[in-house]
């Protein structure tokens, strides 16, 4: 494991143990590191109401939505509407493409804890406030940074050209 991705990980860590809530806790990991220094560190902010599935709602991991949009600060696209319209969509769905990439990280965290809804990760804990659930939570937010670590590596040094995992278009 490379030293930027245990630095992600113990960033994650300390951040959850000191009230940041999971989607917070890794995007500010990710970006404390200072890999995307266009970023300011209020940037945070939009991290904020993805915890708990969508202020508590549970829907998507919190952590995992982190993740997706660190990964996003390095690797998504700058200027969306660069290009023609062709050009666009092809950055998007082509191969290479960015959502071949990004794709993966939602089946990796699906494979690992065997769901993506924040209710039914925590569906064995009825109280919020379990200490359990904290642990349970602070697991996934640790693997949740890492992963983003992992994929922005893997974007510098693979690219967008990974298979399609499954998907709603139907693209492989």
């Amino acid at each position: 494991m490379s030293e930027f991705v245990e630095k992600v990980k113990d960033n994650a860590a300390n951040n959850f143990k000191v009230g940041l809530n999971c989607a917070e806790s890794v995007f500010k990991a990710v970006m404390d590191t200072g890999v995307a220094p266009e970023f300011p560190p209020e940037a945070v902010a939009m991290a904020t109401g993805f915890g708990g599935g969508m202020g508590l709602a549970g829907n998507n991991c919190g952590a995992l939505i982190g993740a997706v949009m660190a990964v996003g600060a390095v690797h998504g696209r700058k200027d969306p509407l660069e290009g023609e319209f062709d050009e666009r969509v092809d950055r998007l769905y082509g191969n290479p493409g960015l959502y071949r990439f990004f794709n993966g990280m939602s089946h990796e965290f699906k494979e690992k804890y065997g769901a993506l809804d924040c209710k039914v990760l925590n569906q064995d804990y009825p109280e919020w406030q379990d200490k359990s659930r904290f642990k349970a939570c602070m697991k996934m937010v640790i693997a949740a940074a890492g992963m983003a670590a992992e994929y922005i590596e893997k974007g510098n040094t693979e690219g967008y050209t990974q298979p399609f995992g499954e998907n709603v278009a139907g693209k492989a």
